[in-house]
């Protein structure tokens, strides 16, 4: 009688602990159930998220754009101070060692060298045909002086229409300084292209001068040598301006048989 009234004392207390045991893991696992809510995110914070993030990358795409367009607006307005910047400091060097000669050949069926200045006014850009000391000797056996045929005047861009400034040179001086040699481009896009000329006996400036025409200026070179090229920028605005003046020494031909 004893052992059965232990036995089902016992059986009870299993009963009230496994009862206790399943309360308290339920409860358990509702808590963790509402943390985990409490973590979680709505439907509408993950879309304003989303918005934020997007609003945050296209700031910094735009910023980044803007960047890259300044930069290479930059890298065009340099690239085209410095076309011109070349140009003019070659024209003003070549300018200003161009020579005439007063040196004719004893005979008629000797080859005869001319050497001439004229310089024309035109538009859109003036043209400049000189002999001058300006040749740069390449090789070491290329028979060539430092003398040369050189002009500067406009031309048109087969490919983009516009009008470049080229440079003529041929190494050899021959009867025609006006033509032959090898053209090449100096700047591009120019919008204009202006020469003025010095006379020493009137102290003016001149738009044209000719060594070859006796209407002209025969026998002898201006003093002065005034140049205006403008270019056009990278937005199609003719507002890069470079002006310089040179002097040409030489102004009288070439005679080293007089005495």
């Amino acid at each position: 009688m004893m052992g059965w009234i232990m036995h089902a004392r016992v059986k009870r207390m299993l009963l009230r602990s496994v009862v206790a045991g399943g309360a308290g893991t339920g409860a358990r696992r509702r808590r963790r159930v509402a943390v985990s809510l409490r973590r979680a995110f709505t439907l509408i914070e993950v879309l304003v998220s989303i918005s934020i993030v997007a609003l945050i990358s296209m700031l910094i795409f735009g910023a980044f754009t803007g960047m890259a367009r300044s930069r290479d607006n930059m890298r065009a307005v340099t690239e085209r101070y410095q076309q011109g910047r070349n140009a003019i400091d070659r024209m003003a060097r070549e300018l200003g060692a161009a020579f005439i000669s007063g040196h004719k050949p004893f005979g008629q069926v000797q080859f005869q060298r001319e050497t001439a200045f004229v310089g024309s006014d035109q538009r859109p850009a003036d043209r400049v045909d000189f002999t001058a000391f300006a040749n740069v000797r390449l090789g070491r056996d290329s028979h060539q002086s430092d003398q040369a045929e050189l002009s500067y005047f406009a031309a048109k861009n087969p490919d983009t229409g516009g009008i470049d400034l080229v440079r003529r040179i041929q190494h050899h001086i021959d009867s025609d300084p006006t033509k032959g040699g090898v053209v090449q481009v100096m700047v591009e896009n120019i919008d204009s292209f202006d020469v003025k000329y010095m006379d020493p006996l009137t102290n003016e400036w001149v738009d044209s001068w000719d060594t070859t025409q006796a209407a002209g200026q025969p026998a002898r070179l201006p003093s002065y040598v005034w140049i205006r090229l403008v270019l056009i920028d990278h937005v199609g605005e003719p507002s890069v301006v470079f002006q310089t003046k040179t002097n040409i020494p030489m102004q009288l031909p070439l005679n080293f048989a007089r005495q």
